[in-house]
Order: C-alpha cells, then sequence, then structure tokens
C-alpha cells in the first residue's frame, strides 16, 4: 500500500498566506515596500562605506558585508512570495524549491558566523584597543568575512543533498510562502529521519559554535565595561557594539526557535509567521539598529545621500 502512494514529485504548491483577494493586493504592496526598504538600506550602507575614507576601517567592512548578505537574503524569498500575492503562482519545480532552499540555508548560516566574526570584532575593540590595529588587519578582517561565507554555504551543500534526497508520498502542497526545512521534511514519508538527524546536528554545529563566540565575546567586553571607571567611558564602549548586540539577540531568538529542534513549530501558520519575521522584518531593521547610536556612519551617510563627496 505504501508503495503505491509513493510518487515522483516534480512540483511543490506554496501555499502562502490564503486571505481574501484584495487583502492578497494589500499585503503585496506592503511586502512590495518593506523589500524595496531593505535593498535601499543596505545597498546606503554599502555605498556609503565604500565611498567615504574614514569608514575603512574592519568595523565598517563587516557591516557592508552584513548589508550585502541581507540584500541577497531576502531576494531569495521576497520576490517568489510577491509572485504568489499578485498573480497567484503557487507552483515552483523541485529543482527550483531545492535551490531556492540552498541559498536560503547558506545566507542563513552565514549571517550566523559573520555575526560571531563581528561580536568578536567588538571584543578586540573594547577589550585590548591598543592592539586592535594589529589585530583586525583589513587581510584579516577579509578572511574572516571569506570564511563565514564558505562555512555557510559548505554546510548547506551537505543539509540540501539529504533533503533532496527523501521520498514524497501523495502530497506536494507545502504550507509556507517559501521552501523551507520543516515543511519540506513534513511532506515526506522515506529517509526523513536521517535528513532531520543531519539537519540537525549540523544547525548545532552552525548556531552554536558561532553563538557560543559572540556570548563568550560579550561577556568578556561587559566584563571590561563594568571595569571602566568613568561614565561616559563607558557609554561610548557600551555604545560601540549596543546595535549589534540588538541584532544578535532578534537574529539568534528566531533562529534557534525554527531549527534547533526538528519539527519545532507545531503550528504551520505560527511557523509562516516567525519565517516573515526573521527574512522580512529583521532584515529591514538590522540596517537601523546598526546605524541609529553610530554619528559616524550616520553623518557619513547624509552626506552620501544628499551628494557630498569624501575624500577616498
Amino acid at each position: 500500500m505504501l508503495e503505491r502512494n509513493i510518487t515522483l514529485v516534480s512540483e511543490f504548491i506554496l501555499v502562502g498566506f490564503p486571505t481574501a483577494s484584495w487583502l492578497q493586493i494589500l499585503l503585496f504592496f506592503l511586502f512590495l515596500v518593506v523589500y524595496l526598504l531593505v535593498i535601499v538600506e543596505n545597498l546606503t550602507i554599502m555605498l556609503t562605506v565604500w565611498v567615504t575614507g574614514s569608514l575603512h576601517k574592519p568595523m565598517y567592512y563587516f557591516l557592508s558585508s552584513m548589508s550585502f548578505l541581507e540584500v541577497w537574503y531576502v531576494s531569495v524569498t521576497v520576490p517568489k512570495m510577491l509572485d504568489g500575492f499578485l498573480l497567484q503562482r503557487q507552483h515552483i519545480s523541485f529543482t527550483g524549491c531545492m535551490t531556492q532552499l540552498y541559498f536560503f540555508i547558506s545566507l542563513a548560516c552565514t549571517e550566523c558566523v559573520l555575526s560571531a566574526a563581528m561580536a568578536y570584532d567588538c571584543y578586540v575593540a573594547i577589550c585590548h584597543p591598543l592592539r586592535y590595529p594589529v589585530i583586525m588587519t583589513t587581510g584579516y578582517c577579509m578572511q574572516l568575512v571569506a570564511f563565514s561565507y564558505m562555512s555557510g554555504f559548505m554546510v548547506s551543500v551537505i543539509k540540501v543533498y539529504f533533503i533532496s534526497h527523501v521520498t514524497f508520498c501523495d502530497s506536494n502542497v507545502m504550507n509556507h510562502f517559501f521552501c523551507d526545512i520543516s515543511p519540506i521534511l513534513q511532506l515526506a514519508c522515506k529517509g526523513m529521519s536521517t535528513a532531520e538527524l543531519v539537519d540537525f546536528v549540523l544547525a548545532i554545529v552552525i548556531l552554536m559554535f558561532p553563538f557560543i563566540i559572540t556570548v563568550l565575546s560579550y561577556v568578556c567586553i561587559v566584563s571590561t565595561i563594568l571595569h571602566i571607571p568613568s561614565t561616559q567611558g563607558k557609554k561610548k564602549a557600551f555604545s560601540t557594539c549596543a546595535s549589534h548586540l540588538a541584532v544578535v539577540i532578534i537574529y539568534y531568538t528566531a533562529m534557534i526557535f525554527m531549527y534547533v529542534w526538528p519539527r519545532a513549530i507545531a503550528s504551520y501558520n505560527s511557523n509562516k509567521l516567525i519565517s516573515a519575521v526573521y527574512t522580512v522584518l529583521t532584515p529591514m531593521l538590522n540596517p537601523f539598529i546598526s546605524c541609529v547610536r553610530n554619528q559616524e556612519v550616520k553623518k557619513a551617510m547624509r552626506k552620501t545621500v544628499g551628494g557630498g563627496q569624501y575624500l577616498l
């Protein structure tokens, strides 16, 4: 009986957010505005760092790299979501689904490692300020960025390989707005145990090791700040890393809740809601959070957007 119910899945149907037609149009324009805002925000940060000589420092190279990542991160999922809202095209081929899954996981894993590298950069800047220019050279910064991308994309190859080799049964209807791990595995009827185990182990590795590095970095940072005698000195040191800490907390809260435990979310609607937060809203908020307390970046951005120029 089981053998007769097994079919070769050539495409999936993404349920998305089933609502009334007028609400679909409203959601289309809402997410379109958010998507364009994310693109403009991050491209502005990248351009500002590129043209501003005073921002040619490791701290801002990391910020620019994160902005570059965010542009591609939202571009993996949001255009397909917008297509579903406007044209009601909910079909996605098996190859297209696995490709979307691969790039989504790769960029998410890269962001984990890159966040840890940024936390280490804050640690060196606050705990070893005199040695900072020697330790955090431009070359070393580029190596950390390259390592972040390499580790993220390599881990994804293994994950997607096992997920793409599970056997799917009768249904190909995915109650989600993009191809994500849990919704895909929910449709499997054979081979999902191995895929879930591999996904769980690699999630622990790619999430927890960078998380530990981030936590240890901030423990040392807080300890150093508490030993600064002047209140002004404490505020200045804290403002250096406060924005990144806020971004890290938001990102890891969603990621650990979604991916550390296989099939963690029993409610698919809750799954989609949390996914919308970390795939759309978080990338929109990150540039604001990253720059709101950084006067140097805000000043440079005003000159860049306003047409002013810095000498390189």
